[in-house]
């Protein structure tokens, strides 16, 4: 009931997912990931345990291919699961479930994956595919939206459109990047509104926040709003409306 991209961005090593469906918080039930370790989605009816122990076996080295396999075999409910992992080499393994709805299914290459179920045909995961690896040339954030876009454009999921949520993993195991569009019209469209926003403020403050390297982060408060300025400054330069 639900199709998403996973990705991993080759220049800057980030984790990525971005998943749409006629549902309420698609967000709040299909992403996973953590930053140098890899992302899953779980979809149709979604086993939220594939999330955990699908991160746990990354973050142990397993590859994409062992994890979807060992999660598959232990579950009951495999028949109507779908679920698509990328690992931190950018190899990715789906597995689509016997009983989804049509049409289900999914595509890869390296480093990406998008998979789906209910939706309006093939057409829609051949779309976003073919649109990520287009954009190459744009932001990892803005690169899953476009994508995304393509395949709405292509009839997304067959039943409508409710909820949307993008979410990108840097370095560390919590999001750098986290916006979620729970019910709306147009979510995909919404999502946009919510990602030039969060360039003017909400994104540019991630490199304040504490990290391993620097566990204290920056805590002037004038040096935060002077880099969140600039930041913005030039993001909006570089993306005019």
């Amino acid at each position: 009931m639900t199709w998403s991209i996973i990705a991993r961005d080759a220049q800057t090593g980030a984790f990525g997912v971005l998943c749409a469906s006629r549902a309420l918080a698609v967000g709040a039930v299909v992403p996973y990931g953590a930053g140098r370790t890899g992302a899953i989605a779980t979809q149709a009816f979604a086993n939220p345990f594939f999330g955990v122990d699908g991160l746990r076996m990354l973050r142990e080295g397993c590859s994409s291919q062992d994890i979807v396999g060992a999660l598959v075999a232990a579950d009951e409910g495999r028949d109507h699961r779908q679920v698509h992992v990328i690992d931190r080499t950018g190899s990715a393994a789906c597995h689509t479930g016997s009983a989804c709805i049509a049409w289900s299914g999914s595509v890869s290459a390296p480093d990406v994956s998008v998979a789906g179920n209910m939706l309006a045909g093939p057409q829609v995961v051949e779309a976003t595919l073919d649109a990520y690896l287009a954009a190459s040339a744009l932001d990892f954030d803005e690169r899953l939206i476009v994508a995304m876009e393509a395949g709405e454009c292509e009839g997304g999921d067959s039943r409508g459109r409710q909820s949307c949520a993008i979410r990108i993993w840097s370095d560390a195991p919590f999001a750098s990047f986290d916006l979620r569009v729970d019910d709306h019209a147009e979510p995909l469209k919404e999502l946009r509104r919510l990602w030039r926003l969060a360039h003017q403020g909400y994104a540019p403050f991630q490199a304040a926040l504490p990290s391993r390297a620097k566990p204290a982060g920056v805590t002037d408060r004038d040096a935060v709003y002077r880099m969140c300025a600039e930041y913005a400054e030039a993001w909006n330069a570089r993306h005019p409306e």
